[in-house]
């Protein structure tokens, strides 16, 4: 028996992520028989007013995942729901009459709420016994605002919580792709001796959205895209490309090598910030050919803001592995394409046997790609047909589309059925958090007594020129940039 419990239930992310995730998982038998979803949040509702609100959020948000009438009614029949408010501890009664206090029997709370409503409602659960023997929760990013605040709800968390019932959640990690790196890497001979500063030059991950902020311009302004992308997405692609070989496959052994290169990440000072990160904000301008607005237009964004919603960094890290291998970091919203993508940059060849006139020639390239279609991409050089040798570009493609006839599971999905099944591989531990956050923090600290560095660019491009020229002045372009001669 398993009871999932959704604070935030009549949020949101419950509406177009969590809710469709978990029917997703009923309808391809992933849940166990005796399972039970109940939904909390303040609002007054019956069960029957909140079944419906979760069979609206199943025909507008999980209409890819098929299933029947019956099942919807199925899945319907396991749901409740209960009124809580974090600050009335009597509102907590009503939810332990609902769920079973056998510390046996898996229980599983989803804090699908703001991270000043954690330890209120992990104090109450507490104090209810209900996170007692078989109980996890689930805490949605962002955790904190700086190294700080996020070390303190880390420290009351483990107050009540053993670090192994705390899953924090970053979506991303749950993509399929992303486990793929660990596949890439470790089970592939002819890729691992390669995975290192003597043959790599660089090493890129881009997210890229074309999307602004859309209703979430109240939050996004307090948050900024450093926090909101690069101190969990891009870090962790960062540890997962760059980390060690684990002695196994277990979550700690893995973790652990993460963490590794979150501590070699190099710390920057005043100086370094200035010459090693971007930051923009998008303007008015087009998007797929239609115009959009600009940032400080968007509704609930305060006018003359200076929240960037465009990143740019060059980072590098000090180990044997990875010294003198930048790894250029970038995210943004209003951007010419929604992709994300990690390209590994690999070293010229010393010397052309084919002469000068076959223009500059792009070196070898492993493209992973994760958003929007999965693929790995190899790039080698071959001769073109016809007369004479002329080299060109050849992709060797992995299409996981077509490569496998298996169901394609997404990201909330998968990371549900994790934490349900105890499994906190791709769920970040509470130093993985901190060690980001003390690289994140002195970026955020320059840039905020730096009044002239926020650059604009304009909606539906690349962002701003100067990220560009951050890597440019090493000798090396962003992939949309190349052309081959």
């Amino acid at each position: 028996m398993t009871t999932f419990v959704l604070f935030g239930g009549t949020g949101d992310l419950a509406k177009r992520k969590i809710i469709p995730a978990l029917y997703s998982a009923f309808v391809n038998g992933r849940l166990d028989a005796e399972f039970t979803f109940i939904g909390a949040a303040r609002e007054a509702l019956s069960d029957e007013e909140f079944r419906l609100r979760v069979a609206n959020s199943i025909d507008t948000y999980a209409a890819k995942v098929g299933g029947s009438k019956e099942q919807v009614a199925a899945f319907l029949a396991l749901t409740g729901y209960s009124k809580i408010d974090a600050k009335i501890p009597e509102d907590f009664d009503a939810l332990k009459a609902r769920v079973s206090t056998d510390t046996s029997k898996a229980k599983l709370f989803y804090l699908a709420v703001g991270p000043d409503i954690f330890i209120p409602v992990v104090e109450q659960l507490s104090k209810h016994g209900l996170v007692e023997g078989n109980a996890r929760v689930v805490v949605e990013k962002p955790l904190g605002r700086d190294a700080k605040s996020a070390k303190e709800i880390n420290s009351a968390l483990r107050s009540y919580l053993n670090e192994n019932q705390i899953y924090r959640i970053d979506h991303y990690l749950g993509k399929e792709m992303v486990q793929n790196l660990f596949a890439l890497r470790f089970a592939n001979s002819f890729l691992e001796p390669l995975w290192n500063r003597k043959w790599v030059q660089d090493v890129q991950i881009s997210i890229s959205e074309q999307v602004g902020v859309e209703t979430r311009g109240d939050f996004y302004d307090k948050t900024g895209a450093l926090r909101d992308m690069v101190q969990n997405h891009l870090l962790q692609l960062v540890s997962i490309v760059a980390m060690e070989p684990p002695v196994n496959a277990n979550p700690d052994a893995i973790r652990d090598e993460k963490v590794k290169v979150l501590r070699a990440l190099r710390k920057f000072n005043a100086d370094d910030v200035s010459k090693k990160t971007v930051r923009g904000q998008y303007r008015a301008g087009a998007v797929d050919g239609k115009p959009v607005i600009g940032y400080q237009n968007e509704a609930g964004v305060p006018s003359a803001t200076r929240t960037e919603t465009f990143v740019a960094i060059k980072a590098e890290i000090d180990n044997w592995r990875w010294a003198g291998v930048p790894f250029y970091l970038r995210t943004g919203k209003r951007m010419a394409s929604r992709c994300a993508e990690i390209t590994i940059n690999f070293k010229p060849i010393p010397y052309s046997i084919f002469g000068k006139g076959q223009g500059p020639l792009r070196s070898n390239r492993l493209v992973i790609t994760l958003q929007p279609e999965e693929s790995v991409q190899l790039f080698m050089k071959a001769k073109e047909p016809g007369e004479g040798i002329r080299l060109s570009d050849v992709a060797l493609n992995l299409d996981f589309a077509e490569a496998s006839s298996s169901r394609r599971v997404e990201s909330y999905e998968r990371l549900l059925l994790d934490a349900l099944h105890g499994d906190l591989t791709l769920f970040v531990r509470d130093d993985e958090l901190g060690a980001a956050w003390e690289w994140i923090d002195p970026i955020m600290h320059a840039w905020s007594n730096d009044a002239e560095g926020l650059k604009s660019y304009i909606a539906g491009s690349w962002g701003p020129a100067a990220a560009s020229y951050l890597l440019a002045q090493h000798g090396a372009a962003w992939g949309e940039e190349y052309v081959e001669g």
